[in-house]
């Protein structure tokens, strides 16, 4: 995704005690950043029209009800792979409502999750637990909740395997109604399977945080690298998604190896060579640059929809001797070091670049690159998010008409798989 403003002028959870033996929560635990947010009267509205408001409770209740760490993790195992799940059953038309909040809307599962990690964070068990483990209890959440350890790619021959990529909502202290139209795209997508006249390919799908510290841990490279490494499960095409600018879709030619600053969802900024961690297949020394293997020729010329598409090589760059950074619409030049790529110098730049590394690094001949959505926007008479409503019918044709034109591209890239 790329900072919005860079484009346009533009309940407490009471814990139901199981046993003696299991203590009241804490309620002086400090909910994070993100979590803050969740009392305000949007996301609430969110959960309760979608029928997600059950969802930290009913955790809280489990997680209450646990008498060893390996039992929590096996409920938050349990609790976080059904929260996507059901999150996908609900895009996808399975099942219950829940609500009257459109079945499209990605924004339920965010919110439902957060009240997740806060009940976790909140949880004071009656068995010794270090800050470590729940620090690894709550990663395990983060990955089950997100889709991340469930990339079911099929082996054989006779279909192909890709795996697509979304992102939480993000800039919420701005409004915090925001959906991410990548997100959505991402739920409605899992586990579908596309057909073409070259053959059906399956798409399986995971969710990442807007947050620089998760991707400098390595959340995207632990994600990917089993679907990327060789075996009758690679995938044969994968494809990272952000919203990106006003009113047009992007195919970004080149990721840049920079992070720009820009506050994530826990209002932390990084300015830095993208940190990669130890441990993962990666090229030496870093290079600055790394390029989308997509066939942006031909998704720029198919008919995938009412929204242009187009081939974006813009990146800035500090070239080669000097010391200014330097907008280059071509892409970079020898030796030059990035300050932006296609995609900016925000998180979709840096998803982009560390799978695309990936890629390199573990010798995956496939296509695979960024796209960027336009920016979800909600009704003419909605924009006001202090008087504004959380959804309007323009809010949900934009989201929806957005997720069938991520599906018509990602159409191209499998008909053009071999």
């Amino acid at each position: 995704m790329r900072p919005i403003h860079t484009l346009v002028a533009v309940a407490a959870v009471s814990l139901a005690i199981a046993t003696p033996a299991v203590a009241a929560p804490d309620a002086t635990a400090t909910p994070t950043v993100e979590e803050q947010r969740l009392d305000k009267a949007a996301p609430q509205e969110i959960l309760r029209r979608s029928g997600f408001d059950d969802v930290a409770p009913d955790f809280a209740r489990a997680l209450a009800g646990t008498h060893s760490a390996a039992e929590a993790e096996r409920v938050i195992t349990r609790e976080g792979r059904a929260l996507w799940k059901r999150a996908v059953d609900r895009v996808q038309g399975r099942g219950p409502a829940g609500g009257d909040l459109s079945r499209d809307d990605d924004r339920p599962l965010y919110w439902a999750r957060l009240g997740m990690t806060r009940a976790l964070g909140q949880w004071q068990p009656g068995f010794p637990l270090t800050d470590a483990r729940r620090a690894a209890l709550l990663d395990t959440l983060e990955r089950t909740s997100r889709g991340q350890d469930s990339l079911d790619l099929p082996a054989g021959t006779n279909i192909k395997r890709m795996v697509v990529t979304g992102f939480d909502p993000f800039q919420l202290d701005a409004d915090v109604r925001r959906s991410n139209p990548s997100g959505a795209a991402a739920l409605a997508l899992d586990g579908t399977t596309i057909r073409t006249d070259s053959g059906p390919a399956r798409v399986e799908t995971a969710v990442f945080p807007v947050r620089w510290a998760d991707f400098a841990d390595g959340t995207v490279e632990r994600t990917l690298l089993p679907a990327f490494r060789s075996g009758p499960r690679r995938v044969d095409a994968f494809m990272t998604v952000s919203q990106g600018r006003v009113g047009r879709f992007d195919v970004e030619r080149t990721n840049g190896a920079w992070r720009g600053g820009y506050p994530d969802n826990a209002n932390v900024s990084r300015t830095e060579t993208v940190p990669i961690p130890s441990g993962v297949p990666t090229p030496h020394p870093q290079p600055q640059w790394t390029t989308t293997t997509l066939p942006y020729e031909r998704i720029v010329a198919a008919n995938t929809g009412p929204v242009p598409v187009y081939d974006h090589t813009e990146v800035t760059e500090i070239p080669a001797g000097g010391s200014t950074p330097v907008v280059r619409p071509d892409g970079p030049t020898p030796g030059s070091t990035a300050r932006a790529g296609g995609g900016g110098d925000y998180l979709s730049n840096e998803i982009a670049y560390r799978a695309t590394l990936l890629r390199d690094a573990v010798g995956l001949k496939a296509p695979g690159g960024h796209l960027h959505t336009p920016v979800l926007q909600f009704g003419p008479g909605n924009t006001d998010p202090a008087t504004g409503q959380v959804t309007d019918p323009d809010f949900v044709h934009n989201r929806e008409a957005i997720t069938a034109q991520v599906r018509s591209v990602l159409t191209v890239v499998a008909a053009t798989t071999r």
